[in-house]
């Protein structure tokens, strides 16, 4: 039965409960055989707050009249929408906060299916977390990548080169009048980062998971495809409900993989991991740091962008998007996995062909960009439950490295002590910083591109090895390690590195280990003391800090995660 006569508000008589409801519906104009429809909830995400969602108006009025068009009705209704560099501290502390307003909306509203519209970069996860526990029919659209800047001459990226050129900034090889010309052509149009950050990784992740329509992921913010995309989109989740096509029938264990297998091909964003750990959670798949290292050894890294390689959003889309990555992919992929159109992978590919034109974008498997390792997961007495690395982003020459460990217990101590001429650090140290893992900051922020001493920049370095409990932005680079498991502020490894001690990387062996006996690091145990200062004393971050779990197990509520998973994992 249709949702709208079904699920109605709790007044003690359901028949009072529809009369009512019919009384306020008129409002909107229909006619009581109207509800009859498939009624479309469309999760508008618009925030003029959350730059890269300011567009959305236009997306939603196509996703409209598509709904219209398949003869269903379209209710917009809005959910939380982060920002990445307008919300504090860290958009990552509320992403299950969005999840959850979407999950409930979802469940508590008259609604058959559902359009989820997403972009910057904790949406697209958090939405696909909540559908997978509504479990209505879903599909889901991003409002796309910017265009790319430019600065004389030279082609910039959101943000991998708001890094480089503040990093450059503090060396002192660039003024402050540069940084500022530079500064108003990093972001130069609507839409999310146009790298392959996380904003760009969760959307190829979506395609290749089957929840958005081909060819999606890649169309920019402003070309006029993406406003047809909404159009089909619009029509599709119309067909979605009458199939009963839900998120638990298209994201499958095959499905998982094969978002895993597509985050290794193009060099996506470390902060995927966490993200489909989470919405694997939520289907009771389990989702271990193995699976994505044996995936990552075996997958072809084949997408030629940044930050790992050289193009941008606007040149894969022209290349053929996540659609030909999958398609050259396809002895890779569990391409029989059922998807938003209604069909397989296989049958949604069998027209898609790859330009020779742009095959310096998209390389073939057998001529790959790397043969894999587009991510590493490293384990040892440092990172018990794992920690992983982007080895495509690091030097080369450091990705096995034994140095002195210079200690932050904070990004606050960090701050206070980075540029600071008489830190005691050398290129060969390893930086370490501490308590800014879920618990600890809270909300494991993006701080693990640590910033290079000052007095180090000058000397003309670019990169060491950097290591913490956070994570990087998938617009980031160099020889991180994140994501240490578990973290400082609970007890982990990491909280007992002390200045000066040995501290051993190896990528190729997948190994982190502190160079100290173990009735050394037993000792330190015994001694140490769960920080304060981080705890919160009441509200949404206090609930956070009491059930958030892990970064191995990806940042989830444990009152969330399915509790199949509980038992599998």
């Amino acid at each position: 039965m249709n949702k709208m006569r079904k699920q109605v508000a709790s007044y003690g008589d359901e028949g009072f409960s529809h009369f009512l409801r019919k009384a306020f519906a008129r409002h909107m104009g229909h006619e009581a055989s109207d509800w009859e429809k498939p009624v479309i909830g469309i999760c508008n995400t618009q925030s003029e707050v959350n730059r890269c969602h300011t567009h959305f108006d236009r997306i939603v009025d196509s996703i409209k009249r598509g709904v219209l068009m398949s003869g269903g009705i379209p209710l917009e209704f809005p959910t939380i929408s982060l920002g990445e560099s307008f919300t504090s501290p860290t958009t990552m502390l509320y992403r299950n906060l969005a999840a959850m307003d979407t999950e409930e909306m979802v469940r508590a509203q008259p609604l058959d299916g559902v359009v989820l519209i997403g972009g910057c970069d904790k949406m697209t996860p958090a939405q696909l977390m909540g559908a997978a526990s509504a479990d209505i029919p879903a599909i889901m659209i991003t409002g796309g990548p910017m265009e790319n800047g430019e600065y004389e001459g030279r082609t910039l990226g959101a943000c991998s080169d708001c890094r480089h050129f503040w990093q450059e900034y503090r060396s002192g090889t660039i003024n402050e009048e540069e940084l500022e010309e530079i500064n108003q052509s990093l972001a130069p149009t609507a839409g999310h980062c146009m790298v392959m950050g996380s904003a760009s990784t969760m959307a190829v992740a979506s395609e290749a998971l089957g929840m958005m329509l081909p060819g999606g992921a890649a169309i920019p913010a402003t070309d006029n495809r993406k406003l047809a995309e909404a159009q089909a989109v619009g029509k599709q989740i119309v067909s979605l409900v009458e199939q009963d096509l839900t998120p638990s029938k298209i994201m499958t264990e095959k499905a998982i993989e094969n978002a895993v297998k597509m985050l290794m091909a193009v060099g996506g964003s470390t902060n995927a991991v966490v993200h489909l750990i989470a919405i694997a959670g939520r289907l009771g798949i389990p989702l271990s740091l193995e699976t994505f290292d044996e995936i990552g050894k075996e997958t072809p890294f084949i997408a030629n962008l940044r930050p790992a390689g050289e193009y941008q959003m606007q040149e894969f889309y022209r290349a053929g998007g996540a659609k030909a990555v999958m398609k050259e992919l396809a002895d890779y992929f569990h391409v029989n996995e059922i998807t938003v159109t209604g069909a397989t992978h296989s049958e949604n590919l069998k027209e898609v062909n790859i330009s020779p034109v742009y095959r310096h974008i998209i390389r073939p498997v057998d001529d790959p960009l790397h043969a894999g390792e587009g991510l590493a997961v490293l384990k040892g007495n440092l990172a018990p439950d794992g920690a992983v690395i982007k080895p495509k982003a690091a030097s080369e020459e450091l990705l096995k490295h034994e140095g002195r460990a210079v200690v932050f217990e904070s990004t606050e101590d960090m701050q206070a002590k980075i540029n600071d001429p008489d830190l005691d650090v050398t290129a060969e140290d390893v930086l370490v910083l501490k308590n800014t893992g879920p618990v600890g900051a809270p909300g494991m922020p993006e701080a693990g591109m640590l910033p290079l001493p000052k007095k180090l920049l000058e000397q003309g370095v670019r990169d060491m090895v950097r290591i913490s409990d956070c994570r990087m932005s998938g617009t980031a680079f160099g020889t991180v390690v994140l994501h240490v498991a578990p973290e400082a502020a609970i007890g982990g490894p990491l909280a007992l590195v002390q200045n000066g001690d040995g501290i051993s990387l190896d990528v190729n062996e997948r190994k982190l280990e502190l160079l100290i006996s173990e009735e050394e690091l037993n000792d330190r145990k015994k001694s140490w003391k769960e920080p304060t200062q981080t705890k919160a004393a009441r509200g949404y971050t206090k609930l956070y800090q009491e059930h958030v779990l892990q970064a191995d197990k990806g940042c989830d509520f444990d009152f969330l995660v399915d509790q199949a998973t509980n038992k599998k994992s």
